[in-house]
C-alpha cells in the first residue's frame, strides 16, 4: 500500500530530481493530459483508431463511474483495470488508451463511486497531502472484500454486455497498490471469465485471514502476473514464496517476479516511476493477455 512504508523511496526519488512534491506534481499532471508519459504510459487519443467515454455501471451497492476505451471497431478481449490508491484519473486513462490501442476493450474503474465519481484525485501526488489521505481514507475503508467482489461481478457483467467485448475470449484484470489483490478477486468473482490477473506493486496480497487473495487462487481459472516491488518484497520477503505455494497447488499459472524497483514504478504520476522496468512490466502483461 503506498503509505508511511513506502514513502521515504518517494522522497529519495524526488531528492535525485531535485524536485519537490510540488514541481513533480505539476510535471506528472502536465504529462498525464498530453497523452506522453513515455512508452509505459501510453500515446494520446490521435494514436489509434480508440472510441471512449465515460460509463455508468449498475453494482449490487449502486451506480459506479468508469472510463471505457475500446477500438473503434471490431470486438475485443475485456479488460478491468483497478487504479492504486489515488484512484481513476487522466494518468489512468492515459494508460488505458494505450492497452485498448493493443487491441483490448478496457474499463478503468472508479473503487470510490460509492462517495463521488471520479476523480477523487487528480494525481498521486495530491493524495500525498495530508488532506489527501485524509479524503482517501474513509472511502477507503469501504472496499471490503465482499465489497470488491459485487463490484467485480458487475464490471465484469458491464464489459459483457457492451457489444465491444469478444465472449469467445476470457477477460483481463489488473492491479496496481491496494488495485493489486482487488485483480484477484476479480478472477474469483467470475471464474468462468477471468482467464488472466496481474497485480503491480500489489499491497495485501498475502495475509493471514482466511479470505487473503493467495488462498483464492484455487476457486479461479485465471493465469497470473504478480510484479513485486523490491521494497514491498524487503518489507515482507515471504510472500512471494508464499504466492507461488498458493499458485503451484491451484494449479494456476503464475509468474512471480520481484522488480528493481520501488512500490509506485509502474506509475507514471508516482515520484518513483521507473520507465524501463514499467516497460518491462507491461511487456509481460501482454504475453499474459496473449492467452486470453
Amino acid at each position: 500500500m503506498c503509505d508511511d512504508t513506502t514513502r521515504p523511496a518517494e522522497e529519495a526519488a524526488l531528492a535525485r530530481r531535485g524536485l519537490t512534491r510540488r514541481e513533480f506534481a505539476a510535471l506528472s499532471a502536465a504529462a498525464a493530459v498530453a497523452g506522453c508519459v513515455g512508452k509505459s504510459g501510453g500515446k494520446g487519443r490521435g494514436s489509434a483508431e480508440l472510441q471512449e467515454s465515460m460509463v455508468n455501471i449498475a453494482t449490487a451497492d449502486g451506480m459506479a463511474d468508469g472510463f471505457f476505451v475500446h477500438p473503434a471497431k471490431g470486438v475485443y478481449p475485456g479488460v478491468i483495470l483497478w487504479p492504486d490508491v489515488a484512484g481513476l484519473r487522466e494518468v489512468k486513462k492515459v494508460m488505458a488508451r494505450r492497452l485498448a490501442a493493443a487491441g483490448y476493450a478496457v474499463l478503468v474503474v472508479n473503487p470510490y463511486y460509492r462517495d463521488a465519481p471520479a476523480p477523487i484525485m487528480q494525481s498521486f501526488s495530491e493524495y500525498r497531502t495530508p488532506a489527501g489521505e485524509a479524503k482517501i481514507a474513509p472511502m477507503r475503508a469501504k472496499l471490503d472484500p465482499a465489497a470488491v467482489t459485487r463490484d467485480a461481478a458487475a464490471y465484469v457483467a458491464f464489459l459483457d454486455g457492451s457489444g465491444v467485448v469478444d465472449r469467445g475470449r476470457g477477460i483481463g484484470a489488473q492491479g496496481y497498490c491496494m488495485g493489486g489483490p482487488f485483480a484477484v478477486r476479480t478472477a474469483a468473482a467470475a471464474p468462468g471469465r477471468v482467464r488472466a490477473a496481474a497485480s503491480f506493486h500489489g499491497a495485501g496480497l498475502v495475509e493471514d485471514k482466511p479470505d487473503s487473495p493467495h488462498r483464492l487462487l484455487a476457486a479461479t481459472q485465471a493465469s497470473y502476473l504478480f510484479a513485486i516491488a523490491r521494497g514491498d518484497d524487503a518489507r515482507q520477503p515471504a510472500a512471494k514464496d508464499e504466492l507461488r505455494k498458493a499458485a503451484d497447488a491451484a494449479k494456476r499459472p503464475a509468474e512471480i517476479e520481484v522488480y528493481a524497483a520501488d512500490h509506485g514504478w509502474c506509475v507514471p504520476d508516482s515520484p518513483v516511476y521507473d520507465p524501463n522496468e514499467a516497460d518491462r512490466a507491461w511487456d509481460r502483461l501482454l504475453a499474459l493477455y496473449a492467452k486470453l
